[in-house]
């Protein structure tokens, strides 16, 4: 059964002769008849009948209207969706934090960009996050889940941090095997007092005593430095698993977990634009959980 003898079936329903039909759909007479000799053939029933006026539907035609109109209206939607889809434009805001904006959406965006090519997306990946609340960005990922504002928010995915060294530091110091001997090490941090979300503050978590030595407000830098040899550092698995030369050392011991939280004014969520991008960016995230969650390096 073809849908386009579906199609010339309705449009016979509707106007009641082959003329008419053939004038709706942009075909002729003959194309109308044979459409609905396949469709007649491969039901096994007639569907018109001859009356005053024109062709009427036999039984079999009324039982059939009811479902090719369902399968119209479901026609119609998908070719709506995808003009949407297509048509898409316009600008989309996204503020993350630095690590994650950097090392996981920014390899990934042009795809979306590819795809979507009339909208413009601004890639706002700092220290702090600019506020949904206030129109500041369209869409959000954030370390914490808000608790007020008019907002639509939901867990987009747990990831997992631990504590990487470069093979260099390691065979200089010698292995770290347990938290006290991570205590004698160099370490690598955040700069206490310019730490802007208490889910930053892992080392104190681990241990009190756990202070280091040397500080960067950008986990960019943290992640370069512990690179470099030098000292030890918390990262997060997507970011200390993308260097070919760090070891996650003490896994057994420190398995820090987070959570991204995706957050988006309640008033712009069902924006085409905005909806697709939630959609991209939660199929991006399905896709990478054996990274996220520190399962599998990467080369």
């Amino acid at each position: 059964m073809k849908w386009d003898d579906i199609k010339i079936f309705l449009a016979l329903a509707g106007s009641g002769t082959l003329a008419a039909a053939a004038k709706t759909t942009g075909q002729d007479a003959t194309t109308i008849s044979r459409g609905l000799q396949r469709l007649e053939a491969v039901l096994g029933a007639a569907l018109f009948e001859a009356g005053r006026n024109g062709l009427v539907l036999s039984e079999a035609g009324h039982r059939l209207l009811a479902h090719a109109e369902a399968m119209e209206v479901g026609a119609r939607a998908i070719q709506q969706k995808a003009k949407e889809n297509s048509g898409l434009s316009g600008p989309i805001r996204l503020s993350v934090s630095e690590g994650f904006g950097t090392y996981f959406i920014a390899p990934r965006l042009p795809d979306f960009a590819t795809t979507h090519p009339r909208t413009a997306v601004d890639l706002v990946a700092s220290t702090g996050f600019l506020n949904p609340s206030r129109r500041e960005a369209d869409v959000a990922v954030m370390l914490a889940r808000p608790r007020a504002g008019p907002l639509i928010v939901a867990k987009l995915t747990d990831y997992r941090l631990g504590v990487y060294a470069s093979r260099g530091y390691l065979d200089a110091t010698g292995h770290v095997d347990s938290l006290a001997a991570l205590r004698g090490r160099r370490l690598v941090g955040y700069i206490p007092d310019l730490i802007y979300a208490p889910e930053l503050r892992y080392l104190a978590e681990l241990d009190d005593r756990l202070e280091p030595s040397i500080r960067s407000s950008s986990i960019i830098a943290q992640a370069g430095l512990i690179a470099s040899g030098a000292g030890c550092g918390i990262l997060p698995c997507f970011i200390g698993d993308r260097f070919d030369d760090l070891v996650r050392v003490i896994p057994e011991t420190v398995d820090i977990a987070r959570s991204f939280w995706l957050v988006s004014h309640e008033d712009t969520r069902r924006i085409a634009r905005i909806e697709a991008f939630i959609l991209w960016l939660r199929d991006a995230v399905a896709a990478a959980q054996p990274l996220l969650l520190g399962q599998r390096p990467i080369g």
